[in-house]
């Protein structure tokens, strides 16, 4: 509660009541519980009245019980299978401090229930040297130019983007942004980042107050974009929810789950390859010649085997 009104500065009974989830009668026992402990609160009285701490006070060491340790020490193993973090900091430098701090019966505990629970990462596949240049810039809102090599490792022409959040998937670091020259939301592979720097240029106010569940707000396609659809039964509404992109959802049409949405015209090789991830749990409506390219994608593939 020290630390809620250490932050809150100015509060009322009825926002402690639902912070704590205790009863009026509780919250002021409490209040008062806090000004025998030194804490300098005084009441506030009137329409927009409540209670004050004049001055921050000073805070206790955090202490951890043991189930809230455990959660901690699991939660870390998140960390291990990345090799590049936002901080360059090392999973194997943190387990340290964090297994230094604790008690041999703290100690022992977790590596029993080391032997119990078992963690499945994907491995990063490969580095990532601008992420704490990327994180911070969509922190402070600031933008960056940097040069980007394609799928076939060729590098492109120098982009200005926005960074709006980073994110880890399926061993790779990404990197949601705004381009600002195609004035368009893009995502980029942080490992094909090869140069970047800040720049002074100004950030997009509108994109910069987005946060990162609000960005397929963001998505627009091109004038050149191609419509498709797709049935889709649970088993693909399921590899959907797994793995999908901003320009694609699920919309109900006449009683029936479909996949729609949109591709350009230099994405076919991709959105082949995605939809043929969904085996027999979809069906391609429309168009003709994204049918025909999956048929082409599968005739390829039974002629390796």
């Amino acid at each position: 509660m020290l630390r809620f009104i250490n932050q809150k500065q100015h509060f009322t009974l009825p926002e402690l009541m639902q912070e704590f989830q205790i009863s009026k009668r509780t919250a002021l026992r409490d209040i008062a519980s806090l000004e025998e402990m030194g804490a300098p609160i005084y009441v506030e009285y009137g329409r927009y009245g409540g209670y004050r701490l004049l001055q921050q006070m000073q805070l206790p060491p955090i202490s951890f019980n043991t189930d809230e340790l455990h959660a901690l020490y699991f939660a870390m193993q998140a960390l291990h299978s990345f090799s590049s973090l936002p901080f360059q900091t090392t999973f194997d430098s943190v387990h340290q401090k964090f297994m230094a701090a604790l008690s041999d019966k703290q100690r022992d505990n977790i590596h029993n229930m080391q032997q119990r629970v078992i963690f499945k990462h994907t491995e990063q596949i490969k580095d990532s040297s601008h992420l704490k240049l990327l994180l911070m810039a969509a922190v402070q809102q600031q933008v960056i130019q940097m040069t980007y090599s394609n799928k076939h490792n060729v590098e492109a022409s120098p982009r200005i983007i926005q960074p709006i959040a980073l994110y880890a998937s399926k061993g790779y670091w990404y990197c949601q942004a705004y381009d600002l020259k195609k004035k368009a939301y893009r995502i980029f592979r942080c490992d094909r980042i090869i140069t970047a720097f800040l720049t002074d240029i100004e950030p997009v106010k509108q994109v910069a107050g987005l946060h990162a569940e609000h960005l397929h707000a963001l998505w627009k396609p091109s004038d050149q974009a191609i419509s498709f659809q797709c049935r889709i039964n649970e088993t693909g509404m399921e590899l959907f929810r797994q793995n999908h992109f901003p320009s694609m959802h699920i919309e109900e049409h006449h009683g029936m789950q479909m996949l729609v949405g949109t591709y350009e015209p230099n994405e076919l090789d991709f959105i082949v390859s995605y939809l043929a991830g969904y085996g027999t749990s979809i069906q391609i409506v429309a168009p003709d010649t994204l049918k025909e390219s999956l048929r082409q994608h599968y005739l390829h593939l039974l002629s390796h085997i």
